[in-house]
């Protein structure tokens, strides 16, 4: 069967591509190994994780404030059963949304592994399709420790902590990156231990400095425990639960025990098995697949985008490239501005960031101002008893200019999107601190967080 475009991979990357490209008028088939459209996001990464912290924090919140708030006389319980069928009834309405809009923009959707056999050519089962391009979105699975292999029931990946059947006493975790700190946080909040190794020296370490610093101290008030300059040296599983032999700063070895250990130490392209190899198609020496500033690989008819490329491995970074790509096929002329791309952590509080970090402005020369304005100070926030953290703002100290905003506070993966539109539009200190923001919102910290930059804040 012939087509204009097929996509390989069904993921937020994938699939956005496919739609687009049909959208754009070209005959488009997307392959899918998994039973679902989504990929790992909406199965197994951000939409089930997301439900799951949702839950969770209705949970910790009755329980922790409800007397303050007035809620007295509920016997809270948790029923693990019920909110793993929520997750997935969550999972399944957009699983099935995305069928829905494959069948609505004519999408052809094909399940099962596909080979490259040939520039123009893919393989899935006994059936051979052939399109004029071809875009790799197959996304990215999770990195385990060599020697303690996942079997998701007590090694877990991502995958396997989305769907535990019962809550442990103790969960070890190893890495204090977004993904383990997100679903370190759900089963906290459900009453487990949880004891996290992180190699580096801090927690969140490609966040602002500040930020990973605000961030490991509330963590540590909500009751996990971290070893920070920690190597995880050997584990084993005995006894029904997991063993890590750890090395402290010091050089000293030590065992730590849990009934699971969580392994977040990244994410590795899944650039296996695609055919890349007998095509000659140019990867890197961490199997990401090597391509231009149109996407396009070492072979004309062939491009890659999301988790499979270099850059962050986030699914709103894939859409865009899904977009640009089959808009690029349509003769359109597309640039992506990846410092404008939002990073976001759903903890509690939640953190978000957009442009540069302090550091990152300092290595590269820049004079900054930089405004900060805390939460405990923000109306919306004392109402809601939400009062942790900040909004802090970079400029350019000659120009004014917005270069950077991070957020640790409620609501932060939403107003995030104020910075993104900043830095889009190179707006000003100046111009954002005059902007006017209904009060009483947590946006407002933004507004006075401009302010401060100037020396001009109004609330502190």
């Amino acid at each position: 069967m012939d087509f204009d475009v097929i996509v390989i991979g069904g993921g937020p990357g994938g699939y956005v591509a496919a739609i687009r490209a049909a959208q754009r008028g070209f005959k488009t088939a997307c392959i899918e190994k998994g039973k679902t459209l989504g990929g790992t996001c909406l199965n197994v990464g951000c939409i089930p994780s997301k439900a799951l912290l949702h839950s969770t924090e209705y949970f910790h919140k009755v329980a922790a404030e409800g007397k303050e708030h007035g809620i007295e006389g509920c016997d809270l319980k948790i029923n693990l059963d019920q909110m793993m069928k929520r997750k997935e009834k969550v999972v399944k309405g957009l699983t099935d949304g995305i069928a829905y809009l494959f069948k609505k923009n004519q999408v052809t959707w094909i399940e099962g592994e596909a080979t490259l056999t040939s520039p123009n050519t893919v393989q899935v089962g006994d059936k051979s399709y052939n399109a004029t391009s071809l875009i790799l979105a197959s996304g990215s699975e999770p990195i385990p420790l060599p020697f303690l292999p996942f079997d998701e029931k007590v090694v877990l990946s991502s995958t396997g902590a989305l769907s535990l059947p019962k809550i442990p006493k103790k969960m070890l975790m190893v890495g204090a990156g977004v993904i383990g700190l997100e679903l370190g946080s759900v089963y906290r909040r459900m009453g487990s231990e949880v004891e996290v190794v992180e190699l580096l020296d801090r927690v969140t370490p490609t966040l602002d400095r500040e930020v990973s610093k605000t961030v490991h101290q509330i963590l540590k008030k909500q009751g996990m425990t971290f070893h920070l300059k920690t190597r995880v040296v050997n584990g084993r599983q005995e006894n029904g639960g997991v063993t890590l032999t750890i090395e402290t700063p010091e050089g000293k070895k030590e065992d730590l025990h849990g009934d699971v250990v969580l392994v977040a130490i990244g994410r590795r392209p899944y650039s296996q098995n695609l055919g890349l190899e007998t095509l000659g198609v140019a990867t890197d020496k961490q199997g990401r697949v090597v391509v231009n500033s149109s996407f396009q690989t070492n072979i004309p008819s062939i491009y890659a985008i999301g988790d499979l490329i270099d850059g962050p491995m986030l699914a709103h970074k894939a859409s865009e490239e899904g977009i640009a790509v089959a808009d690029l096929l349509a003769g359109e002329s597309v640039s992506i501005s990846y410092p404008m791309i939002p990073n976001v952590m759903y903890t509690w509080p939640e953190v978000a960031c957009v442009g540069l970090t302090e550091e990152e402005a300092k290595e590269g020369g820049l004079a900054l101002k930089i405004g900060k304005f805390p939460f405990k100070a923000v109306p919306r926030a004392r109402c809601s008893g939400d009062e942790e953290g900040f909004v802090k703002i970079l400029g350019e100290k000659n120009t004014g200019r917005i270069v950077g905003m991070h957020i640790v506070g409620p609501s932060a993966s939403e107003m995030i999107h104020e910075g993104v539109l900043a830095l889009r539009k190179q707006m000003t200190l100046s111009e954002l601190a005059h902007s006017s923001h209904a009060h009483p919102t947590c946006s407002e910290g933004i507004k006075e967080a401009a302010l401060a930059a100037l020396g001009q804040t109004l609330h502190l």
